[in-house]
């Protein structure tokens, strides 16, 4: 995962959109409440231009959201550093924009494979590659960029154990009735002491889901860099998924390493210092 930065998930217009579906707030609300052209929202929301630092305060208390960072966000003031970890690989799920992961113990003898999406021979390589023996394959949520390799690799390991939670497990089909049936804050045993968490993380979907390795937590499309995902589940809501990450990953250590389904990977602390959806 060294190297080049990974470009944040979300633009200003991204964070605008989202803020604004989930307070149910319209263009001209905003516009009106700011003090600001109508013109101008429309044109942020298409990511046609950006606010100066006293419109984006502006639109920051309109919504609910941290001026300061909001503003940051705007001007492209802020990215977390390059993070890298030796016990976990980061592959891109072509065709799609997101991100799966592997991590590993025992120098690759067990193996967590997070969210298997796109094409399925890449991800059969990497996990041929790696020469890992897989254990469990973990998906976050239902949606097909993070789910819909997971035939194909539960086929190819059949020992390895599905775990989703029971309101998304349907996006797998007949694996669904194979899948561990986890419950927030359940404890998977991986090697000798170690142990992986799922966190309920509903907002995004119903049974969006986190899960704790270590120092780490992957997020699916709960928490991005300087973001949160859109709020598209069928009972839980954008109050849910703020209150998602407030109460079960923000709750953890502030040096956990935050890898997400999309964007780079942060951190706990830095989420809590640059996050526009949360303030000090």
């Amino acid at each position: 995962m060294a190297g080049k930065p990974i470009p944040l998930e979300d633009t200003f217009g991204d964070i605008l959109r989202k803020a604004m579906r989930g307070t149910h707030a319209g263009a001209a609300h905003v516009a009106s409440a700011a003090g600001i052209d109508a013109s101008a929202i429309a044109s942020w929301i298409k990511d046609d231009g950006v606010p100066d630092e006293d419109q984006a305060r502006a639109v920051a208390r309109v919504l609910h959201l941290d001026p300061g960072k909001l503003a940051d966000a705007a001007l492209a003031r802020w990215h977390p550093p390059v993070i890298a970890l030796p016990d976990v690989r980061h592959h891109p799920q072509r065709p799609h924009p997101s991100n799966g992961y592997v991590f590993f113990i025992e120098g690759g003898r067990r193996a967590a494979l997070v969210d298997p999406a796109g094409v399925p021979g890449n991800l059969l390589r990497v996990l041929r590659d790696g020469d890992f023996g897989l254990e469990y394959i973990l998906v976050t949520h239902k949606h097909a960029d993070h789910c819909d390799a997971t035939a194909d690799v539960a086929s190819a390991f059949p020992a390895a154990k599905i775990v989703m939670h029971e309101l998304d497990a349907h996006a797998i089909g007949s694996l669904a009735s194979k899948a561990l049936p986890v419950k927030d804050g359940d404890d998977l045993p991986f090697g000798d002491g170690v142990h992986i968490r799922m966190l309920h993380t509903p907002g995004h979907t119903d049974g969006s889901s986190s899960f704790v390795f270590r120092s780490t937590v992957f997020t699916g499309d709960t928490l991005f860099a300087a973001s949160v995902g859109g709020a598209f589940g069928d009972a839980s809501t954008y109050g849910d998924i703020l209150n998602s990450v407030r109460s079960k990953i923000f709750s953890l250590p502030e040096d956990t390493v935050v890898m997400p389904g999309h964007g780079p990977p942060t951190t706990v602390a830095l989420e809590k210092a640059h996050n526009p959806f949360f303030s000090d």
